[in-house]
């Protein structure tokens, strides 16, 4: 059998035409382009194993997205200092593969992360989004605070179970920790919220931020997000805020490459078996 090294690869995309990042049948996906496009550059089947941080949904794009796969050395060392040229000009446009590392085998893009980051853009300008960025940032009908969206924020950081922001999967746990959620407004007048955790059950991002913008524009209270965080299922109260405003930044590793293993261990005991 040939010896197989690990390639971590750094993805951005513009999820607008994709149907999420996964695989799915006669649906384009992120995943689905990338597997096709190495197949050519390789071999079909020659790159295996492919895992990445964060199944993003469809609509949703990426900047800091982070995957791994599985290539015969020899292969590697072969094609290593074109491979990445290449892909940039066999992929679509709506997807770039910025970089490419060999990683220690222990590296797992999915369970080795310590965080993940979004962020989510909102203008409440009159005239709407600026036509250039209609696909990365939502226009919102009326004028948004930012103290009150700072406020309603504050609240939701720590670690909770957000199962009344989060949509139910059999035997899956709700609990996160989120370590980071402000708002700020650029000098665009763009307002930008992120949101930091350790990791996100599905359509999370998107109902926090829903639940947000309803106290941002005074139409909730500012606690009432949080008062969420007591309920044990999904809220029929909480809008989910539309998939292209939000873009994955950034994913977290240990800096020391000898703690991937700990850490990938360690969040497995955490999530599985109950969380696939």
């Amino acid at each position: 059998m040939d010896e197989l090294t690990r390639l971590r690869l750094d993805v951005s995309y513009d999820g607008t035409a994709f149907s999420g990042w996964a695989v799915q049948p006669d649906r384009r996906t992120v995943a689905g382009v990338l597997v096709e496009a190495l197949d050519l550059l390789l071999g079909a089947g020659t790159a295996t194993g492919l895992t990445v941080a964060g199944r993003t949904d469809a609509g949703v794009h990426a900047t800091g997205q982070v995957c791994h796969v599985d290539l015969p050395l020899a292969v590697w060392r072969d094609r290593e200092g074109a491979l990445l040229r290449r892909l940039a000009r066999l992929l679509p446009g709506d997807v770039r593969v910025r970089a490419i590392s060999e990683v220690p085998p222990e590296f797992d893009a999915r369970f080795s992360a310590t965080f993940r980051r979004y962020e989510y853009r909102v203008t409440d300008a009159p005239y709407g989004a600026e036509p250039l960025r209609r696909h990365e940032i939502l226009a919102w009908p009326r004028p948004l605070d930012v103290d009150a969206l700072n406020a309603a924020a504050a609240g939701l950081v720590g670690e909770h179970d957000f199962a009344a922001y989060c949509r139910r999967k059999e035997n899956a746990t709700t609990l996160r920790e989120v370590t980071r959620l402000d708002w700020r407004r650029d000098p665009d007048g763009v307002l930008v919220a992120t949101v930091q955790a350790d990791a996100f059950c599905q359509a999370m991002v998107r109902s926090l931020v829903g639940a947000m913008l309803a106290a941002g524009e005074g139409r909730r209270p500012v606690d009432w997000p949080a008062g969420l965080l007591s309920r044990r299922e999904r809220s029929g109260d909480v809008s989910v805020a539309p998939a292209h405003g939000l873009t994955l930044v950034a994913v977290g590793y240990p800096d020391d490459p000898a703690e991937y293993a700990r850490r990938a261990d360690q969040t497995r005991r955490l999530r599985l078996p109950t969380e696939a």
